[in-house]
């Protein structure tokens, strides 16, 4: 049997007759049986007992429609993923990202994207800078959101935008705060350590050392949302990311670039054999506009 048969079966089967079936599939009643005759030719028994009250499904067929249906459902969610594709809509975007982008970009994102897709679902995730290109090799996701590409990683990119890093710290603790703080101003004050939180806790050892700048670190913390937590908690001052920064400001609490600025590139990454649908390339799109907004 041929996708033509199995549609053909399942219409007869599913409406009752032959003419309900040509009227649900838009074709000719001749059409229908001749296809159906021809189905019961290839299988080497009868789908339906013709009767007065119509075509009654045999046990084969009974039997049969449970794998058919299966198929059939299948072909047609094929069929409206292709006419999603073409009109821009429906389908599943799977994104990754790190921790500190899911906490203010991707959501705002996904919220300013939704507006226009409504009918697109998403599948997000987390994962921090080590795991991420090992849950794109496995599939787990479409896109992963980063700050860093490896160099020697097969994987191929897009850049969608920068962050900076700042300082956020209780508005009590440097109540005057310039515009934009020089990191030599924070020597001396309890500060909350993210030394080894991947990338972008490089970048800012690496601005320590070129400033020859140690800094009073009364905690370390892994994740720069546990950093922001702790801030919130009086436990000192830290160096985040805007994003996160952002996200975790409250009564009391600020945020203030450095100077000089240090700021850092986000790209998509994906596999070279996977890349961006046409609706994947519109919500890299709207977050390059979120990551570029004031």
């Amino acid at each position: 049997m041929n996708l033509r048969h199995i549609e053909i079966f399942h219409a007869v089967y599913v409406n009752g007759s032959v003419s309900a079936a040509a009227r649900a599939l838009n074709v000719s009643q001749p059409s229908v049986s001749k296809m159906l005759r021809h189905a019961e030719s290839l299988l080497g028994f009868q789908l339906f007992q013709r009767t007065n009250g119509g075509l009654v499904p045999t046990e084969d067929a009974h039997t049969l429609f449970a794998d058919v249906k299966e198929i059939q459902d299948r072909v047609m969610g094929l069929r409206e993923a292709g006419r999603n594709l073409r009109r821009g809509t429906g389908g599943t975007l799977r994104i990754l990202a790190l921790p500190s982008l899911a906490l203010e970009a991707i959501p705002a994102a996904v919220s300013h994207f939704l507006r226009s897709h409504p009918d697109v679902k998403f599948d997000l995730q987390t994962a921090h800078h080590d795991d991420l290109l090992r849950k794109l090799y496995e599939r787990e996701a479409d896109i992963a959101i980063a700050c860093e590409v490896p160099a020697a990683a097969p994987i191929a990119q897009r850049w969608i935008g920068e962050s900076e890093l700042v300082v956020l710290y209780r508005e009590q603790d440097m109540p005057d705060a310039p515009s934009c703080v020089e990191l030599q101003r924070l020597k001396g004050q309890p500060f909350i350590s993210l030394a080894s939180s991947g990338p972008i806790g490089q970048l800012f050892t690496q601005e320590l050392q070129r400033l020859d700048l140690e800094l009073d670190a009364v905690v370390s913390a892994r994740t720069f949302y546990m950093a922001g937590a702790l801030v919130r908690q009086g436990i000192g001052m830290t160096v985040v990311d805007n994003f996160t920064a952002q996200a975790y400001l409250a009564p009391g609490l600020s945020m203030r670039p450095l100077k000089p600025r240090v700021a850092f590139d986000i790209h998509a990454m994906f596999l070279i054999n996977r890349p961006p649908s046409a609706l994947a390339t519109d919500f890299l799109k709207t977050l390059g506009r979120i990551l570029d907004a004031p």
